[in-house]
């Protein structure tokens, strides 16, 4: 079931960032008076497709992993006379360039009504609030305490634990100290703290910040009691039942839910001995984990989750704004994300972030079904994201992508003349070979994460 849902999640969300993408493309071309013979959704054999009044042709293709826009261009074929004018090669380098952006552009505005949206409805987070700091580490070396709220990273504003994240992975490769921000515990006047580091974050996979500083995020106790099994998992198969109540592993007692998880998890493969508490009953079960790979090591795991536990009034915060301010967040976002996303890969370059965090169709199948399932909110929040990450992609110089036309584009305007059509031609030979070399990388990743 979990399989059929991530497909069915990643078609609809790739198909929403295409069609918006190659929307873009059609819509600016229409307006520049350019013949569009084909809008596509898809590759291959058309499932569905309908003509407008003005001959182009709307399809819905079987392969969903992509789309196009096809125009009447001189360079592909016979072009009647009577609409050579319509030809997109005979339009000035301005509208072409138009023309070419007006997807990537499209992909940001879709993220920026994404978030708008997001930020309109509101959101629930939780407050970051320091649970533990592990000793020894930067974060008590800089003086934090437990009980605190981190208010800022480097000067900037923070709300949530996800709005930290980002402006610690913002830092990657930095040498010296992260200024956070931070009041309550012991003391309710926020003052700053110099966190030390050294090469953050270089070569981990996957980055982990909080962890590295040292930092765990304050959470309620959660009772070691199951609140769901997933089906022909090691938990189930065991017997454990919806209510039960782990009382001890292998004979060592149990405190609470993380307490349990820390022992599947550091027992893949091995054989435990369960006492559950059932209906007044106390029941010993035999499990075996399975194993799972996580951050490039092998881990147990059961399939087996924690019964809900209400979270205090003060540990959560809702945000929202109103229309016009929501605009202003909105755009502010996709700024920060997008700067984001060409740190990443400037970062990846020269060899701060490991080829390794790239990742191809598995892992986005996988990320866009969690999406779903978690709610309405996290599913927006990665649509946004994902099509933030497809306009910088397709704004990279490279040939074949629309950022290689761009550049080439560009170079016309500035020379006064096209290059010529053996640079091209070399030029996305080279481009196929870079694209389709990142995405063997990015599937060979997947595998090995599934591995």
């Amino acid at each position: 079931m979990g399989l059929i849902q991530n497909v069915l999640a990643v078609i609809v969300v790739l198909g929403l960032l295409v069609t918006f993408h190659e929307f873009g493309h059609f819509w600016v071309a229409r307006r520049c008076g350019v013949k569009v013979l084909r809008f596509s959704v898809g590759f291959g054999r058309p499932l569905w497709s309908r003509y407008d009044r003005h001959g182009t042709e709307f399809a819905v293709a079987a392969i969903p992993l992509g789309g196009y826009v096809k125009m009447l261009d001189e360079r592909e074929g016979g072009v009647d006379p009577a609409d050579a004018d319509q030809a997109f090669n005979r339009k000035c380098v301005w509208q072409r360039i138009a023309i070419v952006a007006a997807g990537p552009i499209a992909n940001f505005l879709l993220a920026i009504v994404a978030y708008w949206l997001l930020f309109v409805v509101g959101t629930t987070a939780v407050v970051p609030t320091i649970g533990q700091v592990a000793p020894g580490s930067p974060a008590q070396q800089a003086g934090l305490q437990a009980g605190q709220e981190i208010s800022a990273v480097q000067g900037e504003r923070v709300r949530t634990w996800e709005d930290i994240g980002l402006k610690l992975i913002a830092h990657i490769g930095v040498t010296g100290v992260l200024d956070v921000e931070a009041h309550g515990g012991n003391s309710q006047v926020a003052r700053s703290y110099a966190v030390p580091v050294n090469d953050w974050l270089v070569g981990q996979d996957p980055p982990q910040p909080l962890q590295s500083l040292g930092v765990v995020p304050w959470r309620p106790a959660v009772p070691a009691i199951i609140g769901q099994l997933l089906e022909n998992e090691p938990a189930q198969q065991a017997g454990l039942m919806v209510g039960d109540k782990v009382l001890s592993v292998a004979g060592e007692p149990i405190a609470d839910w993380h307490a349990f998880v820390e022992r599947v998890q550091a027992s893949p493969g091995r054989e435990l001995t369960l006492d559950v508490a059932r209906d007044g009953e106390v029941l010993s079960l035999g499990i075996i984990p399975s194993h799972k790979a996580n951050a490039g090591q092998s881990i147990g795991y059961i399939g087996a989750g924690a019964e809900a536990v209400n979270w205090p009034g003060s540990a959560v915060r809702d945000i929202r704004y109103g229309p016009l301010e929501a605009a202003g967040q909105a755009v502010q976002r996709t700024g920060e994300m997008t700067l984001l996303t060409l740190g990443a890969i400037r970062k990846m370059l020269v060899g701060l972030i490991s080829p390794s965090n790239l990742s191809g169709p598995i892992t986005i199948a996988r990320i866009a079904g969690d999406s779903a399932r978690s709610g309405l909110e996290g599913f927006i929040s990665f649509l946004a994201y994902l099509s933030i990450s497809l306009g910088v992609l397709n704004l990279l110089p490279i040939p074949m992508l629309d950022g290689g036309h761009l550049m080439f584009y560009l170079i016309e305007a500035v020379r006064g003349r096209p290059v010529s059509e053996r640079v091209q031609d070399v030029g996305l030979r080279i481009g196929i070979a870079l694209v389709g070399t990142l995405m063997l990388m990015a599937l060979y990743f997947d595998v090995m994460r599934l591995w």
